[in-house]
C-alpha cells in the first residue's frame, strides 16, 4: 500500500467511527425512550432490561453503518480539500480514481462485513429479541390493561374494559367484563368500579367489582335474558401468571428472523407451489377441451424438479458445520424414518378405497332393483332415468333439431377447482416476492456503503468550503432519499407491482449514477478551493431548475 493510500485512509478511519458510535447512540436512545416505560413497571431485573436494548443493537448498526460511511467520506475528503491538500495531489499528479481507488476497497470491506453481519447476526437477534418480549408481555399482565380499550385477560375466554385504571394499586372505574368460555351462553357483567389484584403465589388475579348488574344470555333459550343485580362480585381468574418463563419459544419465524439462504427455500418452494397450480391450471383445461371436442386423453406433463442448494448457500453450511458440534448418532434407525412413505401409502389405498366405493354406489344408484307388478315379490334390475335432460349442452347442438343426442352432460371442471387454482397460484406468487424483497434489502442496504463512497467523494470535492452543513445537510439529504426509496419499494415489491428487485435496487442505481456523473465532473475540473461553499450549493441547485425550466 503506497503512503497516499494510508494516508487518506487514515483520514477516513476517525470521522468514520465517530459518526458511527453518534448515529448508533441516538438510534438507541430512541429505541430506550420507546420501550422503557413499558418494562420498568414488571418488576424485570436490569440485566433483563439491558439484554432487550443490546439485541436492538444489530437492527441498528445495519443502518447506521451505511450513513457513517457517508458522514466519513464528506467529512474527510471535504477537510482534505478546504485544507488544499487535494489541490496539492492534483498538482502532483494524482488523479479523482487514484485518491478513490483505497477508499473504494475499503466501502467494498465494510459492505462484506455489514452483509455477513445482516445475513447471520441480525435474523438471530431479532428471534431472540422477539421471544424476550412474548415472555415478557406474558408477565403481570395488569400493567399490560389499556383504558377505554377491550383487553383480553384469558385467551379468547375472558375480556375486560374500564375507562380508568390506576395500575398502582388496581382500581377501576366504569368496568365491562365480556366472559365468552360458557359453552351454553354468554355473560356479561356491568360494574361501577372496582380493584384487581393478584394471588399470593401470583398465578391468580382477583377482581372485586361493585355496584353493577350481570346479564346472562342462554343459547338455549335466545329470547330471554337473566338478569342479576349485585353489590359486591368478586370473581377469580385463575392462571393468570406473573412469572417470567423465559424458556417460551415462538416457533413462527418471519422474513426478518431468516437468513438469506433460509429465505431462498422458502421462495423456491412457493415458486413451486405457484407453478403446480399453474400447471393444474393447464391440466383442468385440457381435460375440459378433451371432453368437449372428444380427444384422446394426453399423457401428464414432467414433475417439477426439485430444489438446488445454491453455492453461497452451501459454503455457509460448511461452515456451520465446522464451528458447530456433532450430532451424535443413535445406534438404531428411528421409526419417523418411514412414516411419510408409509403415510404416502396408506393415502394411496384410502383413495382408491374411496373411489371403489363411489363408482359402486353410483352403479347401485342407476341399477336400484324395482318390483314388477307383472311378476309379483319378483325384484328386477331396472335402470333409473335421470330427472335432468340427458343432451348435451354443446354449442350448436339442441335437442329440438335433431342435433347428435348424448346419454348425459360432459363431466368438466367445477369452477371451484379452477378458481382454488389461481388463488393458489397468487397467494404462492405473492409470498415469493415478499420473501425476495426481503433478500434484495439485504444486498442493497449492504452494498449502500459502498454507493455512498462514489457519491460523497464528488460531493466533497465539488463543494469544498461547505463545512459541517454540508456534511450534516448532505448526508441526511442522501440518505433520506435512499431509506425513503427502500420503504417505498419495499411497499410496492410486496404488493407485486414492481419486481423484487428493481424495488429494492432502484436508490442504489440512482446514486451510483448520479455519483459516476459527479466523478466525471470534478476530474475534468482543476483542484481549487476558490467557490464551492454553501452559497454555491444553494445557487448550483435553484440554477439547475432555473435551467431545466426555461
Amino acid at each position: 500500500m503506497r503512503v497516499l493510500d494510508r494516508y487518506l485512509l487514515k483520514q477516513l478511519v476517525p470521522p468514520l467511527l465517530f459518526s458511527f458510535t453518534a448515529l448508533t447512540s441516538i438510534m438507541l436512545l430512541n429505541q430506550v425512550a420507546k420501550k422503557f416505560g413499558d418494562l420498568v413497571g414488571k418488576g424485570l431485573p436490569w440485566s433483563l432490561i439491558g439484554e432487550v436494548f443490546g439485541l436492538c443493537l444489530p437492527f441498528i448498526i445495519a443502518m447506521t453503518l451505511p450513513m457513517a460511511v457517508l458522514v466519513g467520506v464528506l467529512y474527510s475528503f471535504s477537510h482534505l480539500a478546504a485544507d488544499n491538500e487535494v489541490t496539492a495531489m492534483r498538482a502532483s499528479g494524482v488523479s479523482v480514481g487514484q485518491m478513490l481507488a483505497p477508499v473504494f476497497l475499503g466501502g467494498l470491506l465494510i459492505t462484506a462485513v455489514n452483509f455477513v453481519f445482516t445475513d447471520q447476526v441480525l435474523p438471530r437477534s431479532n428471534t431472540r429479541l422477539r421471544n424476550l418480549l412474548i415472555s415478557i408481555s406474558r408477565k403481570k399482565p395488569t400493567f399490560e390493561l389499556r383504558e377505554q380499550v377491550i383487553n383480553e385477560i384469558q385467551p379468547a375466554t375472558l375480556f375486560l374494559r374500564a375507562s380508568r385504571i390506576d395500575p398502582t394499586n388496581g382500581r377501576l372505574k366504569n368496568v365491562t367484563l365480556f366472559d365468552m368460555g360458557a359453552q351454553d351462553g354468554r355473560r356479561v357483567v356491568y360494574a361501577d368500579s372496582g380493584r384487581m389484584s393478584l394471588s399470593g403465589d401470583a398465578t391468580d388475579l382477583n377482581l372485586r367489582l361493585f355496584s353493577g348488574s350481570v346479564h346472562e344470555f342462554k343459547t338455549s333459550k335466545p329470547t330471554m335474558t337473566q338478569l342479576t343485580y349485585f353489590q359486591v362480585n368478586n370473581i377469580r381468574v385463575r392462571d393468570v401468571s406473573n412469572k417470567l418463563d423465559l424458556g417460551a419459544q415462538d416457533n413462527i419465524r418471519g422474513d426478518r428472523e431468516m437468513s438469506t439462504c433460509e429465505m431462498m427455500v422458502v421462495v423456491e418452494a412457493a415458486d413451486r407451489d405457484a407453478e403446480h397450480s399453474n400447471r393444474q391450471r393447464d391440466i383442468l383445461a385440457r381435460k375440459d377441451l378433451q371432453v368437449l371436442l372428444g380427444l384422446p386423453a394426453r399423457p401428464e406433463p414432467n414433475p417439477i424438479p426439485p430444489t438446488r442448494i445454491l453455492g453461497y448457500c452451501r459454503w455457509f453450511q460448511r461452515i456451520q458445520a465446522l464451528l458447530s458440534p456433532r450430532t451424535a448418532q443413535a445406534q438404531s434407525p428411528a421409526q419417523a424414518q418411514d412414516t411419510v412413505p408409509r403415510a404416502a401409502a396408506l393415502i394411496r389405498q384410502d383413495s382408491l378405497r374411496n373411489a371403489m366405493f363411489l363408482r359402486k354406489a353410483q352403479y347401485d344408484s342407476l341399477h336400484r332393483p324395482v318390483k314388477d307388478p307383472a311378476r309379483a315379490g319378483t325384484p328386477v334390475a331396472t335402470p333409473v332415468r335421470p330427472a335432468a335432460n340427458p343432451v348435451a349442452k354443446l354449442p350448436g347442438l339442441h335437442p329440438d333439431t335433431g342435433g347428435a343426442r348424448r346419454s348425459a352432460q360432459p363431466q368438466l371442471s367445477g369452477w371451484a377447482e379452477v378458481s382454488s387454482a389461481r388463488e393458489n397460484s397468487n397467494s404462492a406468487a405473492l409470498r415469493s416476492d415478499g420473501y425476495e424483497v426481503e433478500i434484495h434489502k439485504k444486498w442493497a442496504i449492504s452494498v449502500a456503503c459502498l454507493v455512498f463512497v462514489v457519491v460523497g467523494i464528488p460531493m466533497a470535492l465539488r463543494f469544498p468550503r461547505g463545512g459541517m452543513g454540508l456534511v450534516i445537510g448532505g448526508a441526511l439529504a442522501v440518505f433520506s432519499i435512499h431509506y425513503v426509496g427502500l420503504i417505498a419499494g419495499e411497499a410496492l415489491g410486496n404488493k407485486g407491482i414492481l419486481s423484487p428487485a428493481v424495488s429494492m435496487w432502484w436508490p442504489d442505481a440512482l446514486f451510483t449514477i448520479v455519483g459516476l456523473v459527479g466523478l466525471w465532473r470534478v476530474s475534468r475540473e482543476s483542484g481549487s478551493t476558490r467557490g464551492g461553499d454553501m452559497a454555491d450549493l444553494v445557487d448550483t441547485f435553484f440554477g439547475w431548475f432555473r435551467r431545466r425550466s426555461r
